[in-house]
């Protein structure tokens, strides 16, 4: 393949946003990039495209990114994958690696380190898994600045897509300062 045609990278992760980032990213890198926001599209996508890399959330809505790892291997067995999460745990790095994935990150992932991890050739027992996650409110302020960066900057829009009133995410945001 030439540095134009890195292969096919399907991203599955529920959230629109980050998938788009993802498809900018690397489609820039030369990889060919398709989304999929669940298990169902995943596995059209991948049927359709036959991609030769995944990169898989965790957590998608009410289904787990492990059973749609687990049905891509199946159907693919050469595909390499990534599982990305923002809940780290060992257990689940361990079962993403015994299902298949060639690499487990947290959120959020730098894309160079994605890269990377889509072309090692077996697992990276030395990366740090996180033994407890971090916690909520640190979560809830990563979140906030990541639909605010989507907006602009632009509160009341934020406020709309988080679901909150606009004075919510007001006191929200002077409960949690900008991380310095």
């Amino acid at each position: 393949m030439s540095q134009t045609d890195k292969g096919t990278l399907l991203v599955v992760d529920d959230d629109d946003a980050f998938r788009e980032s993802m498809a900018l990213e690397f489609s820039d890198r030369g990889y060919k990039v398709i989304g999929a926001e669940d298990h169902r599209a995943a596995l059209g996508m991948a049927a359709l495209h036959r991609p030769d890399f995944a990169v898989v959330d965790l957590r998608l809505g009410g289904e787990r990114g492990l059973e749609v790892l687990t049905d891509l291997v199946e159907r693919l067995p050469g595909i390499r994958s990534v599982v990305l999460t923002g809940y780290g745990s060992i257990a689940t790095a361990v079962e993403a690696i015994k299902i298949g994935a060639v690499h487990y990150l947290t959120k959020p992932v730098d894309p160079d380190l994605l890269e990377a991890s889509l072309h090692k050739e077996q697992a990276d027992p030395t990366v740090p898994v996180v033994a407890s996650p971090p916690s909520l409110a640190k979560h809830e302020r990563e979140y906030i600045e990541y639909v605010l960066a989507g907006t602009g900057g632009n509160i009341s829009e934020a406020a709309r897509r988080l679901g909150l009133h606009r004075q919510s995410l007001q006191r929200k945001l002077r409960k949690y300062p900008p991380r310095r």
